[in-house]
């Protein structure tokens, strides 16, 4: 099956290279990325901070119907240019992953399309590897595709 969110790595370097086009103005693809609201609604996740601004930090957590934590993680903004670029940290807590840095680039194609693409450079490339075990590409693509199903309907309401 070929997803509409690429992933890229190559053999021996300790990068992803992650893009797709999504058929959103860049505005609307850049406000699903820093409006609480709606991140976590295509994240499915509860966002506990997201403070977009260089030197801004972010927190997102999902828990069980128990209140038990099941996913957080967070990370400091280094860069943050409206409808062009976020730069940040990534770090999952009780994960087996170090800290990965993520260059987020959002393109605008036409009036009516987009394309983002996240430069992910991990610590090295084993831990790169232990990533694309997990079901990392279909996980990023339901998240892609909630995204511009959730983001269609803001973009009728404009």
């Amino acid at each position: 099956m070929k997803y509409k969110t690429q992933v890229h790595a190559v053999d021996g370097k300790q990068e992803l290279m992650i893009t797709r086009e999504f058929d959103l103005p860049l505005e609307l693809l850049f406000k699903a990325h820093v409006e609480p609201e709606i991140v976590k609604q295509w994240m499915g996740t509860n966002v506990l901070k997201l403070e977009g601004k260089k030197h801004g930090s972010w927190q997102f957590e999902t828990r069980d119907e128990q209140g038990n934590v099941l996913f957080r993680a967070n990370g400091t903004i280094h860069a943050f240019i409206p409808n062009q670029k976020i730069i940040r940290t990534f770090e999952m807590e009780n994960a087996p992953f170090d800290v990965q840095l993520e260059f987020l680039e959002f393109e605008q194609l036409t009036v009516d399309t987009s394309k983002l693409t996240i430069h992910t450079i991990f610590r090295s490339v084993a831990l790169r590897d232990e990533m694309l075990k997990l079901p990392f590409a279909q996980g990023i693509n339901m998240a892609h595709n909630r995204l511009q199903n959730m983001v269609n309907k803001l973009k009728q309401e404009r």
